[in-house]
């Protein structure tokens, strides 16, 4: 399994951006997929999950409202769409993904997800 982040910013509070997760080495019908975040002394925070075994995405409720998530089996890629930034969205955000097998709730614990990207940094200053 690798994931590879890319698409990390500065944007000014009020802005937009795209994050991208390729992946490979893996069936996205078999895993559920996750962003997660970790800002500069605070814990890791899971941001948003997604997998076909849910009707719909689980988001944090810190990002409900202004983030989506989605994937593209076709591209391999998992996309997190950031609208309306905020300061406090300022952090390192990572993909990850764990067969969707082992998970046993919903939303999925972070310890459970075994591959993880390396990170991609997102600034909102203005």
């Amino acid at each position: 399994v690798q994931l590879v982040e890319s698409g990390g910013d500065w944007v000014q509070p009020g802005g937009s951006l795209t994050l991208s997760c390729a992946t490979s080495g893996f069936n996205h019908d078999d895993y559920t997929m996750g962003w997660f975040r970790q800002a500069p002394g605070k814990k890791r925070e899971g941001v948003s999950y997604i997998t076909r075994s849910m009707p719909r995405p689980f988001y944090a409720a810190s990002v409900r409202g202004r983030f989506t998530i989605s994937a593209d089996a076709a591209k391999n890629t998992v996309y997190l769409q950031m609208d309306s930034l905020k300061s406090e969205d300022t952090a390192i955000y990572y993909c990850a993904a764990t067969p969707t097998l082992s998970l046993h709730v919903w939303p999925p614990n972070g310890e459970v997800f075994n591959d993880w990207g390396q990170g991609t940094q997102v600034t909102v200053s203005s």
